[in-house]
């Protein structure tokens, strides 16, 4: 049997308070305003660092209700944890924190913010960099470098 993500004492924070942002946990009550973020800043998700190859893509509300739901159970089965970055109410972005599938690291993390909102991907990246070095358990995680 392979080792869980998190040990079963760590408890997931359900907030974190950035720099001009805040996250809470993705799920199906974000599905609107998640939809129009990342459907208007498609080409925009595609040019930030990290690994997107199969997402974003053109999918209809209801499937992204779908995905947002998947996320829920995710986290709510200690597999992954998905946050909503948000500006107040406004949808500004997601974080996504899953196992390492290669193995080079604990965790593998990536996130996006909507092009609109475009400076604050640094700004995300470096307070969730700290956080995750200092609030979660791993020795380890792999996310990609943001300049600016």
């Amino acid at each position: 049997m392979s080792e869980p993500f998190v040990p079963d004492d760590f408890d997931p924070p359900l907030s974190f308070q950035g720099p001009g942002f805040h996250l809470e946990p993705l799920g199906p009550a974000h599905n609107q305003r998640d939809y129009e973020a990342w459907t208007t800043s498609m080409g925009h998700i595609h040019a930030t660092p990290g690994e997107w190859k199969t997402w974003p893509h053109p999918m209809t509300l209801e499937l992204n209700l779908e995905d947002l739901e998947r996320h829920a159970r995710d986290f709510a089965e200690r597999t992954g944890f998905t946050y909503s970055v948000l500006d107040g109410k406004e949808v500004i972005g997601c974080l996504y924190i899953y196992p390492d599938e290669d193995g080079d690291s604990d965790a593998r993390v990536q996130s996006w913010v909507r092009e609109s909102r475009a400076e604050m991907d640094p700004v995300v990246w470096s307070a969730v960099s700290s956080w995750l070095r200092e609030s979660w358990p791993f020795r380890s995680f792999r996310y990609a470098v943001r300049s600016g």
